[in-house]
């Protein structure tokens, strides 16, 4: 019997058939315990675009911990490592002028943007925008806002309401959104947030036009737009450090993590444009909200030196290059019965849906059989989204080993 409780798992199903054990990573490769290799067509969760075994990354991280681990940024305090990572985040926000709050993770920084969307509203004298908006098929992390925004509903099943001011709506017709707008009224809604690309959920790249006139409705109404963009982030995307820059949105506040620093140390980051930071910034204010390891020296070690790799290995073209090849190899699954669909084409992601949901989790522990990690998500679909260091050959082998699976 295991001391260790594993999320989104069935634990009894976990007692009973043994953990997948992963003892050690290289490059786009992980290795069992019992030593068998692996393709990560998962980039771990998302979030391995260096690839793994990195010892640049580890070496930062080492070097900073020597030096000082952490210490705080609540009040005066700051670190050098996190002022500069914070300088060179904000350079290549989307908004220009951008100011970042650091967190540990992508569920602190969504519950962060929603409360810093409530009180920005009632810093400048509108408290009643209150009202924050998900979308169905949207994952925002498992916090409390997070949790009450998911649009996958067993994500928020048997926990009751967890925030009176939360609402959702489809995920692919703008009109639904306008349709809220009408419904409450604008001077009720405080933010709309929204994830470029449609990660947990399944992969689903935004219909043609979508994120542009959602943007527009936002702007129109005086939504807060907030990007969430803890998968699409830092690279990932194909072309661009972020979604927002590649779609033209302007968020007023982006959500980060994952991509930030591949996975080697946790941290997540809320870029907040200047008109949302001002009225904090003016003087004044005390916004009492932050994390104990918000902003980690030894964090924001491995992260500088993640942006480093990303920058020097052209990573950002890299992940362009994945976005056809991985459409490419991955098209003629579509034709396998089981098979109901190939989606991707918007970055490194892409997902095999499954002719029938109840197969997804069943198939993972075939595609492993086939040396190939991948995992199940939204209703039914094989999550791919390999490290950006992957060669047009993995990826080939990536296919194969996904084709012998379904064959």
């Amino acid at each position: 019997m295991s001391a260790l409780w594993h999320g989104f798992a069935d634990m009894g199903a976990v007692e009973r058939d043994g953990p997948f054990v992963v003892a050690r990573g290289d490059g786009a490769y992980i290795w069992d315990a019992a030593g068998k290799r692996y393709l990560d067509a998962t980039a771990g969760l998302w979030f391995a675009n260096i690839g793994h075994g990195r010892a640049e990354v580890a070496d930062a991280v080492a070097a900073q911990l020597r030096t000082i681990a952490h210490y705080s940024n609540f009040g005066d305090t700051a670190e050098p490592v996190t002022a500069e990572l914070a300088r060179r985040v904000a350079a290549i926000a989307p908004v220009p002028d951008s100011k970042v709050f650091f967190t540990s993770g992508g569920s602190d920084s969504v519950d962060t943007a929603v409360k810093l969307a409530r009180r920005y509203w009632r810093e400048v004298g509108r408290p009643a925008k209150s009202v924050v908006v998900g979308r169905s098929l949207a994952y925002h992390g498992m916090h409390v806002g997070g949790t009450a925004l998911a649009g996958i509903p067993r994500n928020h099943e048997g926990y009751g309401e967890l925030m009176a001011d939360a609402r959702t709506v489809a995920w692919d017709d703008a009109t639904a959104l306008l349709a809220l707008v009408d419904r409450l009224g604008a001077d009720r809604i405080a933010a709309f947030l929204c994830e470029p690309v449609m990660g947990a959920g399944g992969v689903h790249p935004p219909p043609p036009g979508y994120l542009g006139r959602v943007r527009e409705i936002c702007r129109a109404h005086d939504i807060l737009f907030v990007a969430d963009e803890v998968v699409t982030g830092f690279g990932r995307i194909g072309g661009h450090w972020f979604a927002s820059t590649r779609f033209g949105l302007e968020p007023d506040i982006l959500l980060a993590a994952k991509g930030l620093t591949s996975g080697y140390m946790p941290m997540g980051a809320v870029v907040v444009a200047p008109r949302v930071a001002e009225p904090f910034f003016a003087g004044g204010v005390w916004w009492r909200h932050g994390y104990t390891y918000g902003g980690h020296a030894g964090a924001a070690a491995a992260a500088s030196a993640t942006l480093a790799i990303t920058e020097r290995e052209h990573l950002l073209a890299a992940a362009t290059r994945l976005e056809a090849v991985l459409l490419d190899r991955l098209a003629p699954l579509a034709d396998h019965p089981a098979v109901a669909e190939v989606r991707g084409g918007v970055g490194a992601l892409a997902a095999v849906q499954l002719a029938d949901p109840d197969l997804a989790a069943p198939m993972v522990k075939v595609l492993r059989a086939h040396g190939v990690s991948s995992r199940a998500v939204g209703q039914g679909a094989l999550q791919i989204s390999p490290p950006l260091i992957t060669t047009d050959e993995q990826v080939d082998e990536l296919a194969s080993g996904f084709a012998r699976a379904l064959g």
